[in-house]
């Protein structure tokens, strides 16, 4: 049922419609006002949720007249009031609405982790060749200055060779909360360790060869399904080392340091979403910081997807950026089980992120939360 063509959407609309599955905190701290930053080539059209409050009220407040229930999803799919969806659903459930919204010939931008399971992800890429659409994973800091400025900076030469990466991405979540639930694909590494992986990957340019980790627990109650936290180790090629630590149980740390032959650059925090990022270089002991203002990083990633709805354009974030994180952290989970490293097959991932995909728009207001919480104390 591939109706709505790219090349159609093309002719006869320039901008894409989307429809936001699941308004959890998440849609509606960041995706949902994203929509007012990427007006020039993206639209909010529709609404899915179970709440019938959240729709109500939300399709209010953002003008959205077509709001569905999940068990209305395919209806909406079939419509023809849509291009494009933005998976925003608890992380078990991105494979079947990827899929789905694939054989509808609807366009996907899901939230990451892309799936649980590798085999997951090899069904929605499959999925989304089949049908001809467009998938790509909602890596915010692929479109994000100070990121992109730090993959840039330590390829360039000017640090020396980068030899190591640590990273630690650390905080509270309350319970309850999805992120504890196992069921769910809850876990540190799926929610904030991909952040480490993917900037480790990003920065090297390379796929890790092999991994260790082991996990800790305080045995706390609401750590009796996932792990609290976990530290690894990826060996990547050129005898380059990346560490990183991810926890649920500790305060507030978003920071990685990537160490050079000539200097490092430290970047502190790294990954908020609300925060200004810093920079401190050293090269040969001298050293400097820059400071990159608080952006919206979510009306970057509509833009772009937009683009290469219309444009018929391949998306870095790819669906295989998303299988590439994917499985490392299903190895990264076996290693923590076993209490052995994991050699991982080759992977071959030619696209990377570069500063030719930074986008720049400006930080919008906190939004009120209509029945969600923020997962943090």
């Amino acid at each position: 049922m591939v109706a709505r063509t790219t090349a159609w959407v093309k002719r006869e609309n320039r901008q894409v419609r989307y429809g936001v599955v699941g308004l959890g905190y998440i849609a509606q701290i960041a995706v949902l006002p994203a929509f007012r930053n990427a007006a020039r080539n993206s639209s909010l059209a529709a609404l899915v949720s179970d709440d019938a409050v959240k729709l109500r009220k939300l399709g209010r407040k953002y003008g959205v007249k077509a709001l569905y229930n999940y068990e209305q999803y395919d209806a909406m799919l079939a419509g023809g009031e849509i291009d494009a969806v933005y998976i925003a659903l608890p992380n078990h459930m991105h494979h079947e609405y990827t899929v789905r919204a694939a054989r509808a010939g609807v366009h996907v931008l899901c939230e990451k982790p892309m799936a649980v399971t590798e085999d997951e992800c090899h069904e929605m890429l499959e999925a989304c060749r089949q049908n001809s659409v467009k998938l790509m994973i909602a890596y915010r800091l692929h479109f994000e200055e100070a990121n992109l400025r730090a993959v840039e900076l330590v390829n360039s030469g000017r640090l020396g060779q980068p030899r190591l990466f640590d990273s630690i991405f650390t905080m509270q979540v309350k319970d309850p909360n999805i992120r504890l639930e196992a069921d769910k694909g809850g876990g540190t590494l799926y929610d904030i360790g991909i952040y480490c992986i993917n900037a480790a990957r990003s920065l090297f340019r390379a796929e890790p060869q092999e991994v260790f980790a082991t996990s800790a627990s305080s045995g706390e109650p609401r750590f009796a399904e996932v792990d609290e936290m976990t530290s690894a180790i990826m060996r990547f090629p050129g005898e380059r080392l990346a560490a990183f630590t991810s926890s649920f149980g500790s305060s507030d740390v978003s920071a990685y340091q990537v160490v050079c032959t000539k200097g490092d650059l430290r970047v502190d925090p790294a990954y908020e979403i609300a925060q200004t990022l810093k920079h401190r270089i050293t090269i040969e002991g001298r050293a400097r910081e820059k400071s990159f203002r608080r952006r919206d990083q979510f009306g970057p990633e509509l833009l772009y997807f937009s683009g290469c709805i219309l444009r018929d354009e391949q998306p870095e974030p790819s669906g295989e950026e998303g299988l590439a994180d994917v499985r490392v952290i299903r190895a990264l989970y076996e290693s923590a089980a076993t209490g052995q490293p994991v050699k991982l097959p080759p992977f071959v991932k030619p696209q990377r992120p570069t500063m030719e995909q930074e986008i720049r728009r400006p930080a919008l207001r906190k939004p009120r939360l209509v029945h969600a919480e923020s997962p943090h104390p």
